[in-house]
């Protein structure tokens, strides 16, 4: 009996590990923001029951009963929730980094001391009932860490902090922030400006203010001249968060948007957030403030802090005429002031000549020659996932699945337009979009209608609302498919249509959390 209860609470023990990773694991993705990984559970409710039904079966049978049979049987339904929440190929995998560890450490003492508590009480069932709740558990958790992570958080933060300020006389610091194109930006920006400066830029996504915290505090070095910090937000005040720890001197607003509309609620809040950056800018000397003049929410807000706009309106000082696209580049004619030149790039679609402009007004006022700047923009080379070009046999992937919003989607599509032969869109539509979600997905359909041949459907997500948005429009039915993944698509197409090439645009990749 003792040994077949033991075997029990060691299946137990091994279920609850993977279970617990597995909800840290969407906690993180969810930017450990509790309001939102509770609404996620709830949304996913139905998938989360369903892994934890061998949990819930447990509690069952051992409130009736507790012999050998039952541990047995029991032990046998914790090996089958160690299937259930087996790791899984994740796009983003679950990082233990030492806010995850501590979050699972914390939830083991708690499982260990209720598990202690109810064998010696004779309540072991109990025990199932508390793991088939632990992504909640999960969340009382964080707040009991609450005063620990604060500490910690300060810590690191302050250390950043004093980085910065020993660095200000010989650092300048570009802050970049934008509902979309701040990566690319960010990314094009440093290719221009290294060809002068000694520069160093947030790698990757690393736009959380933890995020700028780590690269701060591990890359930032004294022989860089300029640091590009991208800066992400989801809520009111995170971009001023950051700002407070880098100081920056000069910035970009590259759009505004309704991206994030879940976190932000309205598109008011965003434009404070994005705004943020130009306030700090304002408050720290006399600093460019680099704006998207053809962004209506930029180009309609009240600000009288130095200010440069960019864009194709008239009132930009930095303005892109003759913009010519095709599947080998973009050309245009950049016009500032009296003069005039002409920009080559590799980079595909119009909308990346917004995100070039935006970077050769920041390098001329950062004083970098036209010659300098007309060069490292024909060095451009697209950013991983952005409308990256990959050749395969009779197939082309045009690949933009990082992530997705309304304008960079029609631009996508602008760009698979111009190639020549059996056009088709991927795409599992938009997330994140509050209300606005169910409107510009079914606009995405619309608009793919007149640019590709055949519409792939990628998941439940959206699927409703792309496929009745290409209806409406007139979309061919027999040519708009269903799939429940990328690869799945991409294998499809290339049955398609034998002795043409194949132009397959994948137009975002959901997250793990919208699985």
């Amino acid at each position: 009996m003792i040994i077949a209860l033991c075997f029990y609470l060691a299946t137990l023990a091994f279920a609850l590990f993977f279970a617990l990773s597995f909800f840290a694991h969407m906690f993180q993705l969810e930017a450990y923001l509790k309001k939102q990984f509770f609404k996620w559970i709830n949304a996913n409710i139905a998938a989360v029951l369903l892994k934890s039904a061998p949990f819930v079966i447990s509690c069952v049978i051992l409130v009736f009963a507790r012999n050998i049979v039952t541990y047995v049987v029991c032990s046998a339904l914790n090996l089958a929730e160690i299937y259930l929440y087996k790791p899984f190929k994740a796009k983003k995998p679950l990082v233990y980094t030492a806010r995850v560890k501590r979050l699972l450490a914390t939830a083991y003492i708690l499982f260990a001391a209720a598990g202690a508590l109810c064998v010696i009480i004779g309540t072991i069932y109990v025990l199932p009932a508390l793991c088939a709740l632990c992504g909640y558990i999960l969340i009382l958790c964080d707040i009991i860490n609450k005063p620990a992570e604060k500490a910690v958080r300060n810590k690191y933060i302050n250390e950043a902090k004093k980085i910065i300020k020993s660095r200000k006389n010989s650092l300048t610091v570009i802050g970049i922030t934008g509902s979309y194109g701040k990566t690319s930006t960010k990314y094009f920006l440093e290719k221009i400006l290294s060809q002068k400066f000694n520069v160093l830029m947030t790698p990757a996504s690393y736009n959380t203010t933890m995020g700028v915290v780590k690269v701060v505090r591990e890359m930032l070095k004294p022989s860089h001249e300029i640091f590009i910090c991208e800066m992400g937000a989801r809520n009111v005040g995170e971009i001023r968060e950051i700002c407070d720890i880098v100081l920056p001197d000069h910035g970009i607003i590259t759009s505004i948007g309704e991206q994030h509309l879940e976190t932000f609620g309205s598109v008011e809040n965003i434009v404070k957030t994005k705004f943020e950056l130009a306030d700090a800018v304002k408050e720290n000397g006399n600093g460019y403030i680099v704006l998207n003049g053809d962004n209506e929410y930029i180009r309609n807000r009240n600000y009288d802090g130095n200010t440069v706009y960019y864009g194709t309106k008239e009132n930009a000082e930095y303005k892109a005429e003759n913009i010519k696209t095709d599947r080998n580049g973009t050309n245009f004619t950049l016009k500032h002031g009296n003069s005039s030149c002409t920009l080559e790039t590799r980079l595909l679609g119009a909308h990346n000549v917004s995100n070039i402009l935006a970077c050769v007004s920041m390098a001329d006022k950062l004083g970098e020659s036209v010659k300098d700047i007309a060069f490292g923009v024909s060095r451009l080379e697209a950013v991983p996932h952005r409308l990256q070009i990959i050749d395969a046999k009779n197939i082309v992937i045009i690949d933009d699945s990082f992530n997705s919003n309304p304008s960079g989607a029609r631009a996508a599509l602008d760009v698979l337009s111009c190639f020549d032969g059996v056009k088709i869109l991927v795409t599992p539509g938009m997330v994140e979009l509050g209300e606005a979600q169910e409107t510009e997905n079914k606009r995405l359909g619309e608009y793919a209608k007149d640019k590709c041949d055949y519409l792939f459907v990628v998941g439940e997500y959206n699927k409703d609302s792309i496929i009745s948005g290409a209806k409406s429009a007139g979309f061919d039915e027999e040519k708009i498919i269903c799939v429940s993944g990328p690869t799945q698509a991409v294998k499809a197409a290339e049955t398609l249509e034998p002795g043409r090439i194949k132009y397959v645009l994948l137009e975002n990749d959901l997250p793990d959390n919208f699985r």
